[in-house]
């Protein structure tokens, strides 16, 4: 009996794993229409608690979510201007930035020779190519221009989430027949997402705006790109800030040379370091139960599967599947595997008191 048991056991694994293999599959597949969708779900997200609190004046939903929508199609423009603009100007004068990085690359192979290290200025130009930058950023902007070639799908798309952003949340709660575990789980789930959303997005204005100031006062060239780069990949979790100062720190070893690249390598270390160990943490709280290490591997899965909108919202959409892993019994392990080490903590003290309590209970039976 028991060996009937394991080996149904072990073909119902066989099947969860082939299922997701085959579900993996479909999505690579469907990124052109799965992406947008995404993207539309992470502006909603963004934009509701807004129309919410203008819709507390007592003024029309419609109303509200069009002047929203406006908003929202405004600064996108403004962003797509600025950086369109600063990379076609990139792009024309990196000709120049290469007779300027050739003078550096002087300096520094006299400095090497003195410690007789022998390499040439060609050599160095060949490892660190002033078109590096222009790269990076030009892909970065072919993959988000990529995706916003569906803008009027997308705005349509965020217009009918937000018409259905007050009453969705009670949809969901009929959709559950054992609303004691699952809504409590849902609630959770909305809360975390939309704080975790406006909390990230907050901070990654002030990103923005403080290494676009650290820039504007460096007097290093297109502050406003880089500044808008800060703020973009500021999503992406622990590496996205590191690489927006790639191509800042390049163009201004190009402009201005290798000190001042210095000066502004430690000025992004340490905005990030303020913003992510100190005013993150103040106001994000206990953050959202996933464990550091499944955060960064999260990165790179959903990177992997949906490109850049993927690590854009690779924290959301995993925590979309540890509330799902939560509501199944069978892979509660799961669940708590990808958990962080307070949420572990936790749990293990709610056993703890309920087997004290079992105890108590069998004492005084007894």
């Amino acid at each position: 009996m028991k060996l009937i048991l394991n080996e149904n056991s072990q073909m119902r694994n066989l099947v969860m794993v082939a299922a997701v293999i085959i579900i993996l599959g479909g999505i690579k597949i469907a990124t052109p229409i799965i992406i947008p969708f995404l993207l539309a779900v992470f502006i909603a997200i963004i934009c509701n608690p807004l129309v919410n609190v203008i819709t507390r004046f007592r003024i029309p939903r419609a109303i509200a979510i069009f002047v929203v929508l406006i908003l929202a199609i405004t600064i996108g423009l403004s962003i797509t201007s600025v950086i369109g603009s600063s990379v076609q100007q990139l792009t024309s004068n990196i000709g120049d930035y290469q007779s300027q990085i050739r003078g550096h690359y002087g300096e520094l192979v006299m400095f090497l020779n003195k410690y007789n290290i022998k390499i040439s200025s060609d050599t160095l130009l060949e490892y660190f190519n002033p078109g590096t930058a222009v790269t990076m950023v030009s892909s970065m902007v072919s993959s988000l221009s990529g995706v916003m070639a569906n803008i009027f799908l997308i705005l349509i798309t965020v217009v009918f989430m937000l018409f259905e952003g007050d009453v969705l949340p009670k949809k969901l709660h009929l959709m559950f027949k054992d609303p004691d575990f699952k809504l409590a789980q849902l609630d959770k789930f909305l809360d975390s997402v939309n704080k975790y959303v406006a909390i990230k997005t907050l901070v990654s204005i002030a990103t923005g705006i403080s290494v676009g100031l650290m820039l504007f006062i460096m007097d290093v060239d297109f502050y406003l790109l880089w500044g808008l780069i800060a703020f973009l990949l500021n999503y992406v979790p622990n590496i996205g800030s590191l690489i927006a100062a790639v191509p800042a720190v390049i163009l201004t070893t190009l402009q201005l040379g290798l000190p001042e690249a210095g000066a502004v390598a430690a000025g992004y270390v340490t905005i990030n370091l303020v913003m992510g160990n100190v005013i993150e943490p103040r106001f994000m709280g206990k953050g959202l139960g996933l464990s550091t290490l499944i955060v960064f591997l999260s990165l790179i899965f959903w990177g992997w599967l949906l490109g850049l909108v993927g690590m854009l919202l690779a924290v959301p959409l995993t925590m979309i599947v540890k509330i799902g892993l939560e509501t199944i019994n069978d892979q509660n392990w799961m669940s708590i595997l990808i958990s962080s080490d307070l949420d572990v903590k936790k749990s293990r003290d709610v056993d703890v008191k309920k087997s004290s309590d079992v105890d108590v209970k069998n004492n005084q039976e007894a």
